[in-house]
């Protein structure tokens, strides 16, 4: 199994570098499981887009205005969200949906594709993340490691065939995924405030 770890975002507009950020602190681990690659890939959607049709799960990590506190962060399956407002802020014009969308415009096909936001402070010009979305950084990166691990014990249980034989780990219904529940909202709320 191929897993992307993507950070996305502009670097020059405060909290839109929260992805970039993520990416750069777990681009250098050497606990993560093989198969798992790490990539920053800033505002380089058409890049990005090509790379996710090599990979069975993308997780794409982006600033996510939803309305909390900022700081907040959530996950969300874009994979199951149809004609869903854009999750994501659009200052640096690479919105997780806008990606997908080119994916099929360069005759790709994506996997699985997950995304971990944070709720941004500010987007206003500027190099350094705010407070909240700083605090927030460690955090994501274990939420985005606990992804990694789930995703990878999906594709074992889906292997194996599940339990009830419909190929998902936890039986008929479960979306295989406990931080993605069955509400393509926001599912990752609770318990994730920096």
């Amino acid at each position: 199994m191929k897993i992307l770890v993507a950070g996305v975002g502009n670097i020059f507009l405060s909290d839109d570098g929260f992805g970039v950020e993520v990416a750069r602190r777990m681009a250098g681990a050497t606990d993560l499981p093989g198969g798992v690659d790490v990539g920053d890939f800033g505002i380089r959607g058409i890049h990005l887009a090509y790379e996710l049709s090599s990979y069975d799960t993308a997780i794409l990590v982006d600033a996510a205005p939803r309305g909390g506190e900022p700081g907040s962060l959530y996950a969300l399956d874009l994979s199951e969200i149809e004609q869903s407002p854009r999750p994501v802020i659009d200052a640096h014009g690479m919105t997780p949906d806008a990606v997908l969308d080119m994916v099929g415009m360069v005759g790709g096909t994506a996997g699985r594709v997950l995304l971990v936001g944070c709720e941004p402070a500010t987007v206003e010009p500027g190099m350094d993340l705010s407070a909240p979305v700083a605090a927030a950084v460690a955090p994501a990166i274990a939420l985005v490691r606990e992804l990694i691990e789930e995703a990878l014990h999906a594709e074992k249980a889906v292997a194996l065939g599940g339990p009830d034989g419909s190929g998902h780990p936890g039986g008929a219904g479960d979306p295989g995924h406990q931080a993605v529940h069955e509400d393509p909202g926001d599912v990752r709320k609770a318990g994730r405030h920096a």
